[in-house]
């Protein structure tokens, strides 16, 4: 199997809080979630809430992680429109807007929101990119 990435897990303050957050940002929480983790669907991906301390025990990073990593989840967009969409929909979700919707220089669109627990989201549409129905990057080889 080609290496993948099926799952990314948020470190969190509060699940419960950080849940009810990402469905105000449209994402629906599966059945298979419990009261110390949540799990979502996110395209291929699956998206996963985490309490902060319990995934510092579980992965042994405590020496490692001392605050963000420097990471930005991106979600990728079809248009310029719904770039601006999804930022009205993450500011009306109580985010802080860290870089308003602009043209690139490279020649797309793209602002950024970071979520309650300061991960950074960057909401890009790139022109150069295929993107399917799905939401799926058809990434040239």
């Amino acid at each position: 199997m080609p290496p993948h990435i099926s799952m990314i897990t948020l470190g969190v303050a509060d699940i419960t809080a950080a849940t009810a957050f990402y469905e105000r940002l449209g994402f629906k929480r599966s059945s298979e979630s419990r009261d110390a983790v949540t799990f979502m669907r996110a395209g291929c991906v699956v998206l996963g809430l985490f309490g902060r301390d319990a995934l510092t025990e579980d992965t042994k990073a405590g020496d490692l992680w001392t605050g963000n990593g420097g990471t930005a989840v991106a979600m990728n967009y079809a248009s310029e429109a719904e770039v601006d969409a999804m930022m009205a929909t993450a500011k009306t979700a109580g985010t802080s807007i860290l870089k308003p919707a602009e043209k690139t220089f490279w020649g797309g669109d793209g602002g950024c929101f970071a979520d309650m627990d300061g991960h950074a989201f960057e909401v890009a549409h790139n022109p150069f990119w295929q993107m399917g129905e799905n939401g799926f990057i058809d990434l040239p080889e």
